[in-house]
């Protein structure tokens, strides 16, 4: 079999998002190969893709590649029937074992995927490795849609799925672009377990969202994530605090967000004004991008409402 070199797409790297999406997946998203390390597939053989990261594995979907699927991994939870797929497990601890069992002839994956050396020995058994990097935009959702109608041969698909999207994106703005109303400061929390409580900062994929649908990011003092704390969460003074809907189960809904250090102390938690919605849906940046938009928007309007 020959290979030829594919480049890596060479996008801005986020790592608030990377982590977040990873351990999100966990309760159901960085590596830069080097350009040797993306291989153009065999296109003689039947087509076996193994897809690290859910918004690639929805855009598959999308494009009608479902049945070239081998295998993906835990965040891949949309559509449904990806989940009936093998799996191939956590994506910072993949087994180069659990992937080359399925007889993947193209792997692609996000820069979530790892560790490095796993991803080499996969190359070095003559399966293609194709990285795509991580871009907490729409544009970025756009860029990643293109990007896969070329690897697996569906560009027409791709064309008229981006075209899609962008009408999709308009109707989704244009209510929020025309609205006069001042925009709510809004909190974001991430739970991954009792214990492990933390905030979304500046650059993180919670705050790409909250512009999207012109609120506030409450906390500016520091990028990324970070645990939280009662004079952090008292000092954003929030009007809406924002979870997913796995970590505001986790915490115990409404009540046990109130019982979070500082939040009963604040606008939000005196008004219990508290949102969430499904953690791919609202942070995975893929195809439902703007429907996630219009989701986020309407939530947030329903509780700055009471």
């Amino acid at each position: 079999m020959s290979f030829v070199n594919m480049s890596q797409d060479n996008l801005e790297t986020t790592p608030a998002r990377r982590h977040f999406l990873l351990q999100a997946s966990a309760l159901a998203a960085s590596v830069c190969l080097p350009h040797s390390m993306a291989w153009a597939a065999d296109k003689k053989s039947a087509r076996r893709i193994v897809s690290i990261g859910g918004a690639l594995t929805e855009i598959i979907y999308a494009l009608g590649a479902s049945q070239e699927l081998a295998g993906v991994d835990t965040t891949s939870l949309y559509p449904e029937a990806a989940t009936k797929l093998p799996s191939v497990g956590y994506a910072r601890t993949l087994s180069s074992e659990g992937i080359l069992a399925l007889a993947p002839n193209h792997v692609i994956a996000t820069e979530d995927a790892g560790p490095p050396a796993v991803l080499r020995q996969i190359n070095a058994a003559g399966v293609p490795v194709t990285i795509l990097a991580a871009n907490d935009k729409f544009e970025g959702v756009l860029e990643r849609v293109t990007r896969l109608g070329t690897l697996i041969d569906r560009p027409m698909q791709a064309a008229q799925l981006v075209e899609k999207m962008k009408a999709d994106w308009q109707r989704a703005r244009e209510p929020i672009l025309a609205r006069k109303s001042p925009a709510p400061r809004v909190l974001f929390i991430l739970s991954h377990s009792p214990g492990q409580v933390m905030v979304g900062g500046k650059g993180s994929s919670a705050e790409a969202m909250l512009h999207y649908v012109g609120a506030q990011n409450a906390v500016q003092g520091f990028d990324g994530f970070k645990p939280l704390t009662p004079e952090a969460v008292i000092a954003a003074q929030p009007d809406v605090v924002l979870f997913t809907d796995q970590g505001l189960s986790i915490v115990g809904g409404v009540d046990g967000v109130l019982k979070l250090p500082g939040v009963a102390q604040t606008p939000a938690g005196q008004k219990r004004r508290v949102a969430s919605l499904e953690a791919m849906f609202m942070l995975g940046f893929g195809p439902r991008m703007p429907q996630a938009v219009t989701a986020l928007d309407n939530a947030l309007l329903k509780v700055m409402s009471t």
